[in-house]
């Protein structure tokens, strides 16, 4: 294999912009010469586009270009932000991607509350949820699962970068202050001594 040359990283670097899926290291294999290999190239450009206003960064099992996270804040003013998703097709897309795949009834038992499908066909619209298959039970359900799609929106590598779900949930309640830190006037009334038998 010889060092990728200037043509090879310009091939590479045209083929991820023009592509509005991340380009996996087989497919630009595809269109590189046979003695240039793909990873060197991604290592090159991901050299040349460090610190720039895009940067190529890994999304599932591919690459993207994307805007440099520090730049992101100041484009807003500019570039319309897309649709905020609204809170139950949030709940739903977490409560998938976490427990994937599975059920619209497990889904909504999980959830707490019946699931409309306009939820689930929009979720299915904007492709970051897909049909994984059927479980073997009667009636035969359809299991849901997150998207390549999914990963790009979120900007996620894998599923492994997803926040643990410990993380997310709330502390059920303060720390109770120690008897030391009351005031006199505000510790509780010592419990009366048990009687021991005779």
């Amino acid at each position: 294999m010889r060092e990728p040359d200037e043509d090879s990283l310009r091939l590479a670097e045209a083929l991820i912009f023009a592509s509005a899926e991340p380009v996996s290291a087989r497919a630009l294999t595809r269109v590189l010469p046979d003695d240039i290999d793909a990873d060197a190239v991604l290592a090159r450009l991901r050299e040349r586009y460090a610190g720039r206003g895009v940067e190529l960064i890994d999304i599932g099992t591919g690459v993207m270009f994307r805007t440099a996270p520090d730049l992101a804040p100041r484009l807003r003013k500019v570039i319309e932000v897309p649709r905020r998703l609204p809170r139950v097709a949030l709940e739903t897309l977490a409560i998938i991607a976490y427990h994937q795949p599975m059920t619209r009834p497990e889904i909504e038992h999980i959830r707490g509350t019946a699931l409309s499908q306009q939820t689930l066909d929009s979720l299915l619209e904007l492709n970051l949820i897909a049909p994984k298959g059927r479980r073997e039970t009667p009636g035969r359900p359809t299991l849901w699962g997150t998207t390549p799609e999914f990963l790009a929106h979120f900007g996620l590598k894998d599923l492994r970068e997803l926040p643990r779900r410990e993380d997310l949930l709330l502390e059920t309640a303060p720390p109770k202050p120690t008897p030391e830190v009351l005031p006199a006037d505000l510790q509780p009334p010592p419990e009366p001594a048990k009687e021991q038998p005779a």
